[in-house]
């Protein structure tokens, strides 16, 4: 079994006193005895913003089991695709992380749909590297990955439900 892990799993871990790291930590615990765990070149440079260096994140991977396994060609371009359909298909709804379920939201003072932030480019690289190079991916956005990549086998440490 290959789980792919998303940063915000590994943020829990790094940050002190974050309310799910103990979860998160036992999680991925189990994942390790499951299998290899992975994380796509995009998540590596996520996680290198939070590390003095190179070599102390490559440090805390080993440490962790972590491999990171580059993102292939046909990820790359499943990517593209899922962002693209994502794009044109958008609108003024804001989207639960967890559940799924949308709501329009309008200004109180002029009346204005709000919008929630856009999922970047980077979103879709994770959801499509874990479809190409996994046979899951351990997230706490369960609700957007099941929305964009409905196929892919979710695992959240809060949880630990697919």
């Amino acid at each position: 079994m290959i789980t792919a892990i998303d940063t915000n799993v590994l943020f829990d871990l790094l940050i002190p006193e974050t309310p799910f790291g103990e979860l998160s930590q036992r999680a991925l615990e189990r994942a390790v005895q499951a299998g290899r765990l992975v994380i796509s070149d995009l998540v590596y440079a996520e996680l290198a913003a939070h590390f003095p260096s190179g070599q102390e994140l490559d440090r805390f991977l080993t440490d962790t089991g972590i491999e990171v396994v580059p993102s292939s060609p046909a990820a790359l371009v499943q990517t593209g695709q899922r962002w693209a359909r994502y794009r044109r298909q958008r609108d003024d709804t804001l989207c639960c992380p967890q559940c799924g379920h949308t709501q329009q939201v309008t200004c109180g003072s002029c009346g204005a749909s709000l919008r929630g932030r856009h999922h970047l480019l980077s979103d879709f690289l994770i959801g499509a590297h874990a479809c190409c190079h996994a046979d899951r991916l351990m997230t706490r956005d369960r609700g957007y990955y099941r929305t964009y990549f409905p196929e892919l086998s979710l695992l959240d440490p809060l949880t630990e439900s697919i």
